[in-house]
């Protein structure tokens, strides 16, 4: 049942001496966070892979900027090279344990160490989503106290779209709560054409929830889809779907990068 779940403490973070760097907000009611490690199962250095004159990590972290409801926004990671280039370009960066799991763990540690309200989990993967995406999410668990957990869902007719891997698809009650996330199309293709839900990877959590998320043990469904925000669903929890009109395009591999290059200006 809800009530009775069963977390397991992961203790203090190992690798971090809990001191933040000059220029970060101890306090804040809204934090954003975008957690960056270089290492990618399709592309290393992907948060660096430069689109234009301005590399992934930049372009994502200019769009966290023009919300209107983050009134901090940090780069979580424990990677020397990724921290240096968002210093770089003016943009704030906290050194995290190299041992985490996931963005969401590695988001929990920065969480733990600023007092805030509500946090918000930006994938360093789509430069070119609207930043109101990230105000509707927020203001879903500001105006509705029951929600403790919320993300960004557009529907998709592109059939190349839904049958990749790639594009995680999910599906909703009657709410507007998540039932589940997959890589495999949700719900099954029929004969009458009906849009599916396509995730944006964008999560905004209360920040004691996102920190018990971060103490739990990882279920086999997040395992197996390699979805961390299945931990929550797992556990019994509800996660509030908003849904915008279109879905920006994600960076996964070469391919991807070349049509964003196109998109934003960047080849000729």
């Amino acid at each position: 049942m809800k009530g009775e779940k069963t977390v397991t403490s992961r203790g203090a973070f190992p690798e971090v001496d809990g001191q933040l760097p000059p220029g970060i907000q101890t306090t804040c009611g809204v934090l954003g966070g975008i957690p960056a490690r270089y290492a990618s199962s399709r592309l290393d250095g992907k948060p660096l892979v430069l689109l234009g004159p301005k590399s992934l990590i930049q372009h994502v972290y200019e769009r966290c900027l023009q919300t209107e409801v983050l009134d901090q926004v940090v780069v979580a990671t424990d990677d020397r090279r990724i921290a240096e280039a968002v210093r770089a370009f003016g943009g704030k960066t906290v050194r995290t344990s190299s041992n985490h799991r996931t963005g969401t763990d590695r988001l929990a540690e920065v969480a733990s160490r600023i007092e805030c309200d509500v946090v918000v989990n930006t994938q360093c993967d789509s430069p070119l989503f609207p930043p109101h995406a990230i105000d509707l999410a927020v203001r879903a668990l500001l105006e509705n106290p029951e929600v403790r957990m919320s993300t960004v869902a557009a529907p998709c007719a592109d059939e190349s779209e839904i049958r990749s891997p790639n594009s995680v698809k999910v599906v909703t009650d009657c709410s507007g709560d998540a039932l589940y996330f997959s890589r495999s199309r949700i719900p099954p293709r029929t004969e009458a054409a009906s849009d599916v839900l396509l995730h944006l990877g964008i999560y905004v959590y209360r920040r004691e929830f996102l920190l018990e998320l971060a103490r739990r043990e990882q279920g086999p469904l997040e395992k197996r889809e390699h979805l961390e925000q299945l931990r929550a669903l797992e556990y019994g929890d509800r996660i509030r779907v908003v849904l915008i009109g279109e879905m920006p395009p994600d960076l996964h591999d070469m391919d991807d990068v070349k049509s964003i290059r196109q998109l934003l200006g960047g080849e000729r």
